[in-house]
């Protein structure tokens, strides 16, 4: 399907270049961070999930809605590829427990992401963090605007910015420095090229297992110029400049609104 791209711009604020280039995939990335929030409201509301260009289309620029991993990766490359890129989709598993043997990873389709070939290769996840990340360095990267600070988590928890990717044999491995700079898993992938069509399954499940995490909690969250903005269940993060405060909505119309309110969304 050909998406309509200036729709898709518009929809997330973006009025930039539109040149195949580092910076341009930068500002997109970021864009749709700030813009497009994760959120799986769609699995409490037994709304399926179909991944298919034109129903995440949909459902992300039309009727500006969010979506996870699946729906935002798959439809951000389309939009990579509408301007000239090259994209690859890619699979992986995300870190589920530590044990005797090692790190234990959630089964290959567990995640979505998506490798962006230029000069160099790099990996984009509009799920995760604020701008690309190289592939080509085992080096720390950050992942947050040029001129911010970097803050110290407000707890026992990993820093929102500082990622590198480690080799592993046929996998990658994506992790993030905790509060005590030790690196902790976030998510393993391989670089095998992969279709919208091969998430169809793990997709299902995240939407129907009753082990599913997706099922547990009503998340929606998005990412600030100075922070970012949670509505969990019936709770209201906000991260700002380094400060949390929590609030307790007093009821689903409370909850309805702080949707409406921080995350632009009508369920």
């Amino acid at each position: 399907m050909a998406i309509d791209v200036e729709r898709y711009l518009d929809r997330i604020s973006y009025n930039g270049s539109r040149q195949p280039t580092l910076e341009t995939l930068r500002q997109l990335h970021r864009a749709h961070l700030l813009t497009v929030p994760f959120e799986n409201l769609d699995i409490a509301l037994d709304r399926p999930i179909v991944l298919d260009a034109g129903a995440l289309f949909a459902k992300i620029v039309e009727r500006r809605r969010g979506g996870f991993c699946y729906e935002l990766n798959g439809l951000f490359a389309a939009l990579l590829r509408a301007l000239g890129f090259r994209v690859t989709l890619l699979s992986g598993g995300f870190f589920r427990s530590r044990g005797e043997d090692g790190a234990v990873f959630g089964p290959e389709f567990d995640h979505l992401a998506l490798r962006v070939d230029l000069q160099q290769p790099w990996l984009a996840d509009v799920s995760t963090f604020l701008y690309p990340l190289r592939f080509d360095t085992a080096d720390e990267q950050e992942s947050k605007e040029p001129d911010a600070p970097s803050i110290q988590p407000l707890t026992k928890d990993v820093w929102h910015d500082r990622y590198r990717i480690l080799p592993d044999d046929e996998h990658q491995i994506l992790q993030q420095r905790d509060w005590a700079n030790v690196w902790q898993d976030r998510f393993r992938f391989t670089l095998m090229p992969r279709r919208l069509s091969d998430f169809d399954a793990m997709c299902r499940y995240h939407q129907t297992a009753p082990e599913s995490i997706f099922l547990q909690h009503r998340t929606c969250t998005r990412v600030t110029a100075t922070g970012r903005v949670t509505i969990a269940d019936l709770r209201l993060l906000i991260t700002e400049g380094g400060e949390r405060r929590e609030t307790d909505l007093a009821d689903e119309a409370s909850r309805t609104a702080a949707l409406r309110e921080y995350c632009g969304i009508e369920v």
